[in-house]
């Protein structure tokens, strides 16, 4: 049960109303500028192999990881993640985080904390992803409400698998 939800949008599959699997690329992707720090490089690859052990991700979504310390949304606004949602169910998605304050996270909170932000964004943006491709319509303000839950239920995941992110 995830926020008093017993259903997991993570693990739905409305999307066999659109898709068959032979039609789109499948899969999760990351993408690292070329400037990333060492250690986000490598707790987002370990995430991302451990999200594909439990997880289907039916339509490929890269995960663009940038070195800036913000990326401007198509609504202009500067944010630390986004995901793009595209008009087409037959064009791909994509998710953009910005873990250029990775530096000044890593001073003020420590490694572990600095990590989790990061892959706690990518959950976050994920479950974008899966409200998506489920067609799971809710208010803006219950789409975040819902990503930050999942989130927080992803990252919580996680960590039991392991001692740091």
């Amino acid at each position: 049960m995830i926020g008093g939800i017993k259903i997991h949008i993570w693990t739905l599959e409305n999307w066999k109303k659109y898709y068959n699997l032979k039609q789109v690329r499948t899969g999760l992707r990351f993408k690292f500028d070329r400037n990333i720090d060492s250690e986000v490089r490598r707790a987002c690859k370990e995430f991302g192999a451990w999200l594909r052990t439990g997880y289907n991700f039916p339509i490929r979504i890269p995960i663009y990881v940038k070195s800036s310390y913000y990326i401007r949304a198509l609504d202009g606004e500067l944010v630390n993640a986004t995901f793009f949602e595209p008009i087409s169910r037959y064009h791909e998605p994509y998710i953009r985080i910005a873990t250029g304050d990775y530096l000044d996270m890593l001073n003020e909170d420590g490694i572990d904390d600095a990590l989790a932000s990061i892959i706690g964004s990518i959950a976050h943006e994920l479950t974008h992803y899966f409200q998506w491709i489920n067609d799971i319509k809710l208010t803006e303000r219950g789409t975040e409400r819902q990503a930050n839950a999942y989130s927080r239920f992803i990252l919580d995941e996680y960590a039991e698998t392991r001692e740091h992110p």
